[in-house]
């Protein structure tokens, strides 16, 4: 099919700007609403603030060896005092930076310290995601009712299993099936093999603690199926990901989705589209459009559609909607509550431990494996069995130890050769990633007088920690420590890294789902309560964080809101 990415904003007209359905963002749930979409026969324009990314031709450093960069990949100090803050962001090195935002590009104001990592181009924050992908279970919908701690999901597993199956079928997640009830098993390629010292772990953690240490459930096509052998992926290993992958071993929105998309000749893609606000129609009592800036040119036009899709990444979506004024809407389309914005959430990624262990010397891996291990939760599950509610999961691996691991610094000669050829012994690591509690202090809003270089408000962030994540941290660290010890490790060390909220980059709230609109902005749908043609399926309609990575659980979510929308539009009600 003929590439449909459009370079130039039309003018021309309304009937030219006109579409079935407008997706803003390009990222992990935006490429899904636009693949729904657009195989549902709906034309479908997708709206991506960033620059255009093309698969493959758009990766310049992919496979490059370390001597082929300037410094080895490392970050100067100049690429550190210039971005201060990106620089922060797990994977961001100088063989990376292509994919990340400038500090000085994207300024907004942090009343609390606060990080956001952002990654402007068709694909988003795709190209540069961790890639876990565990399934929520049925505890994670109903312990915020159980506990008290923030208002009911308006679904439950059962409602999101299906669609869960739909994804996984689709991108490809590697897994094993190990029956854990804090974390439902998937449709997995093969999973990754645990090493040694890994299933070592895995006997001692569930003989002593009865818990549960398995291969990571991660975005990995190890070995593809037809779908995606049909969307020409496979992986080698290469543990490169963050580059860009020319093999589409990882999913992101450019190897996958959009192409998909792009196939059906539904789908146009406007890169350099900066949206300032969805349009609202009082008469028709709907939206009607987007309002778009070219990031370039700074040129204003409105795109229509009949249903909107915000994918636009947490923050960003709830910014657009903020600023999406009318006399119905003066504090925000839908925002009749007063709560968009607040009760935004993340996760708690603050502490991590690690150390070593003898013997296993004479045993080795074959693979730099681009996935992690899990221990799945095991706090609050049935009860409240902690001074803290929610729980956490543990991502942990084990290695063979490095030159410098060793405290041998690279040189030549013999005795660098005898060393090389001269594995270490064996570390291991231990990192949680916690639950946090839905506040609504937690929030954020548009500066009344500072605004961006399109004219846009200033988002000001004001996100902080509590006590319940002081506990969380320090059970984990008492936890964690336990565990290494009893397998056997030494020297284990680590603690509270203090990182501001942020990094973990799983920002999520402000447009949450719920059953009342007095309470919550959007329905078990994804739907606007106050404006139902509008649907938002990003982080921004999470209720609560629980304590698996989220993104596996947007694009299941868009999946659905998707088949519910044409199923709506089919019927007239959109």
């Amino acid at each position: 099919m003929p590439d449909t990415t459009r370079v130039n904003i039309n003018t021309t007209g309304v009937e030219q700007n006109s579409y079935d359905a407008i997706v803003i963002g390009s990222g992990i749930s935006g490429g899904w609403a636009a693949k729904e979409l657009c195989e549902k026969g709906l034309k479908t324009l997708v709206l991506e603030r960033g620059r255009n990314i093309e698969h493959i031709k758009d990766y310049p450093t992919m496979n490059k060896a370390p001597w082929e960069f300037e410094h080895r990949g490392s970050m100067t100090k100049k690429l550190l005092n210039e971005n201060p803050l990106i620089s922060k962001a797990a994977g961001y090195d100088e063989t990376t930076q292509h994919f990340f935002v400038k500090d000085k590009d994207h300024p907004y104001i942090q009343e609390k310290p606060f990080d956001w990592i952002r990654g402007y181009q068709v694909g988003g924050k795709s190209l540069i995601w961790g890639r876990a992908c565990a399934r929520w279970s049925e505890t994670d919908f109903t312990s915020p009712q159980r506990y008290g701690y923030a208002i009911d999901w308006p679904i439950r597993y059962n409602d999101i299993a299906s669609w869960y199956s739909h994804v996984e079928k689709f991108i490809g997640v590697c897994g094993t099936k190990d029956g854990i009830e804090s974390m439902p098993d998937g449709e997995f390629l093969i999973g990754y093999e645990l090493n040694c010292v890994e299933q070592h772990l895995k006997e001692v953690i569930w003989e002593k603690f009865k818990r549960h240490y398995v291969s990571g459930r991660w975005a990995q096509v190890t070995d593809p199926n037809e779908i995606q052998k049909q969307q020409g992926r496979y992986c080698l290993n290469r543990n490169l990901c963050m580059r860009g992958c020319p093999f589409g071993g990882y999913f992101s929105s450019i190897t996958s989705t959009l192409p998909w998309a792009r196939q059906t000749g539904n789908l146009s893609v406007q890169p350099h589209a900066v949206v300032h606000s969805v349009i609202y129609d009082e008469k028709k009592e709907k939206a009607i459009g987007v309002k778009v800036i070219d990031a370039n040119t700074m040129k204003t036009t409105d795109y229509f559609a009949r249903i909107i899709f915000i994918n636009a990444s947490a923050l960003n979506s709830n910014l657009i909607l903020l600023n999406s004024l009318s006399n119905r809407f003066p504090n925000g389309l839908g925002n009749d509550n007063g709560l968009m914005g607040k009760f935004i959430c993340h996760h708690n990624y603050r502490a991590g431990i690690g150390g070593e262990i003898d013997g296993f010397r004479d045993k080795y891996y074959k693979v730099s494996k681009p996935a992690e291990c899990i221990i799945a939760n095991f706090r609050n599950l049935h009860k409240q069995d902690t001074d803290f509610l929610g729980g956490y999961v543990i991502y942990s691996g084990a290695y063979r130890e490095k030159l410098s691991d060793k405290g041998i610094q690279p040189t030549i000669g013999a005795n660098f050769k005898k060393a090389i050829s001269e594995p270490g012994g064996w570390g291991g690591y231990m990192y949680m990633q916690g639950e946090t509690i839905p506040k609504e202090a937690n929030h954020v809003r548009l500066s009344k007088d500072k605004k961006d270089q399109w004219g846009i408000p200033l988002l000001i962030t004001s996100v902080g920690y509590d006590d319940n994540d002081d506990k969380m941290v320090k059970d984990f660290l008492e936890q964690g420590k336990a565990m290494m010890e009893a397998a056997g490790f030494k020297n284990v060390r680590g603690g509270d890294n203090k990182q501001a909220p942020g990094l973990d980059i799983h920002e999520m709230g402000g447009i949450r789902m719920g059953h009342d609109p007095k309470t919550s902005l959007l329905n078990e749908w994804n739907q606007l309560h106050q404006c139902k043609n509008v649907f938002v399926t990003d982080g921004a309609c999470m209720t609560s964080t629980g304590s698996q990575s989220p993104s596996i659980l947007y694009m299941a979510f868009t999946a659905r809101a998707v088949n519910h929308a044409v199923e709506e539009m089919k019927k007239g009600n959109l």
